[in-house]
């Protein structure tokens, strides 16, 4: 029954709403009176089997004699999918938009397979087909024959694509994500220059204040409300996008110029200086304004974004809306470069000490030496301490770099001690970073240093910022206690520059204050440095803390600071940072 009901369909083309034709007279063979009709009948029959097995809608393509594409046979998917099609497209599928280009360009070539995408309807309720054409066996005097197949991909296309829309979306607040936001910077620099436009990061400060205090809950409704403000500061053609926990980036569209950016901006900080209320609670929020404009030169968007955290950064520190400049982006890879050179000189050992004299004004004597980093480069020459050690405490390589130098020193100390016999009458400082004493048992590698090369703890300095004192004052108060504990010696340095505060003179078991070098040049001709180190001075004396003053340059102010009562000083004026041998060598010519 199913075979006779195949061959009917065969036999009998389905009706083309375009183009009605019968297929007979194309797919005849020219010896079909010598045919049995019951072997006809069977040739369409399996024919038409074969069609129905398959998992796809198909078709055999053939032409009439007039040239028409006509469908000589198809399975039932086929004919649904050519029944489905919306009255408002009354064409069958071989002549729908998209489709019937492509089939008659493949039956005018000679390629044997094609393959395309096909959207048949709209963008709301259309459905996608991958359709691949090939190409049959030619029998002779039959026109050209093709197969025709179209697998339905709709629901991958639509999965594929709702899985895009959530890849790019922050699904707390429903705003593009980083990701969507570096695509848009990318669409925008990489399109012909007409109006400007200018990208803008917002960082919510004390954002996570608020989490700590009122929890996740209360920091997600902030983050939403923030997302409110900020859209109801855009115009038309702006995009706003959270890029981070508590920071929003805009792609803001200069219509009226350069200008416009620090109009948003004020903006910005416009709205979100209301306010916020959450259940009691009412919270005030500042933020962050980085900016970065889309100038002549070709730039990516990856580097414009960060050309915007560039500005970023420095709105944090001076809580001023920054715009980036050229060269931010050079200087930061230049760090990067050093901090890798940087690393690699610490684990081959190319870095040195220097060590330079601290006299005993009293005596008139050398007390001791400061040992000091050195690097001097292989292509880039001498490097400033002041250039590569805050890039060693940036990238964490002040730890290593100090326990390099602690262990240096008292090497050099030792060895100074072997060539006379016996422990030389000098002490050694060391400077120990703030970031060194967070991070490290400071106390511990200075016990192990001195056990190592046999030195006793009273001729060891640690010299510590301000900074490093006020950074963690509870940890920093063990650290000294415990370096107390080894009779080492402990100095602040740059006293007077940075947090000073008479409580941790008097709680801290400090024993030196180095005066800052900015007080001390020039002094002579400043009465106000005067009075300043004069003040210092008697502060120490009070306390009974001994006093070092940097940046001493002529024999002048070396009497007068002694004058004064200042019991050390340091400066080119005794000596520069010599090496360990000039530095032995210095001593032994001013014994006694």
């Amino acid at each position: 029954m199913r075979m006779a009901e195949a061959s009917r369909r065969s036999s009998t083309p389905p009706v083309d709403r375009a183009a009605p034709a019968p297929l007979r007279p194309v797919d005849e063979p020219p010896c079909i009176e010598a045919m049995s009709a019951e072997m006809w009948e069977m040739m369409l029959s399996v024919r038409q089997t074969y069609l129905d097995a398959l998992p796809i809608a198909a078709a055999i393509l053939a032409e009439d004699e007039a040239g028409r594409l006509l469908v000589g046979a198809c399975n039932e998917r086929y004919t649904a999918l050519d029944g489905w099609r919306p009255s408002r497209q009354p064409v069958s599928v071989i002549d729908s938009p998209g489709m019937a280009r492509p089939i008659r360009d493949f039956f005018d070539g000679t390629e044997q397979e094609t393959r395309f995408d096909w959207r048949d309807g709209d963008q709301v309720s259309g459905r996608h087909f991958q359709v691949s054409i090939s190409r049959l066996q030619r029998l002779p005097n039959i026109p050209a024959r093709c197969l025709l197949t179209l697998v339905d991909r709709t629901t991958e296309i639509e999965n594929a694509r709702s899985l895009r829309a959530e890849l790019l979306h922050d699904s707390l607040t429903g705003l593009p994500n980083r990701s969507a936001f570096a695509e848009a910077v990318d669409d925008v620099v990489a399109a012909p220059r007409g109006v400007g436009h200018a990208v803008l990061l917002v960082d919510l400060s004390r954002f996570s204040r608020i989490n700590e205090s009122l929890g996740g809950v209360a920091g997600d409704e902030v983050i939403i409300t923030v997302a409110r403000r900020l859209i109801s500061t855009l115009r038309a053609g702006d995009m706003l996008a959270r890029v981070g926990g508590d920071e929003f980036g805009i792609l803001l569209r200069l219509a009226n110029g350069p200008d416009d950016a620090p109009s948003a901006a004020r903006r910005i900080q416009s709205v979100l200086s209301t306010p916020f209320r959450l259940a009691r609670f009412e919270v005030g929020l500042e933020c962050a304004i980085g900016c970065a404009m889309i100038g002549d030169e070709r730039t990516s968007g990856e580097e414009l974004v960060r050309n915007a955290q560039f500005a970023l950064k420095r709105a944090k520190t001076s809580g001023r809306v920054e715009v980036h400049h050229s060269g931010e982006a050079a200087c930061a890879r230049y760090k990067l470069d050093l901090e890798t050179e940087l690393r690699r000189a610490i684990d081959q050992g190319d870095l040195r000490l220097a060590f330079q004299p601290i006299m005993d004004l009293g005596a008139n004597r050398v007390a001791g030496f400061e040992a000091l980093a050195r690097w001097t480069h292989p292509v880039r020459g001498v490097i400033d301490p002041g250039e590569f050690i805050p890039v060693a405490e940036e990238a964490g390589l002040i730890v290593p770099l100090g326990r390099w130098a602690v262990d240096t020193a008292l090497a050099t100390l030792a060895r100074w001690d072997a060539a006379a016999g016996r422990p030389i009458p000098i002490s050694m400082s060391v400077n120990v970073s703030a970031i060194q004493l967070a991070r490290d048992d400071v106390p511990g590698v200075i016990a192990a240093a001195l056990a190592t090369h046999g030195i006793d703890g009273g001729r060891l300095t640690v010299e510590l910022t301000e900074s490093a004192i006020v950074q963690d004052p509870e940890r920093t108060t063990r650290a000294l206690q415990a370096l107390k504990s080894l009779n080492v010696r402990v100095a602040m340095d740059d006293f007077g520059t940075g947090y000073s505060s008479l409580s941790y003179l008097r709680k801290l078991p400090i024993d030196n204050l180095k005066i800052d070098r900015s007080f001390v040049s020039g002094m002579l001709a400043d009465r106000d440095k005067v009075a300043i180190v004069r003040a210092v001075l008697s502060l120490a004396d009070a306390l009974g803390k001994t006093t070092t003053a940097e940046g001493v340059e002529s024999i002048e102010l070396s009497q007068t600071l002694a004058a004064l009562g200042c019991s050390h000083g340091q400066g080119y004026f005794y000596g520069m940072p010599l090496t360990p041998e000039a530095a032995h060598e210095f001593w032994q010519t001013r014994i006694g």
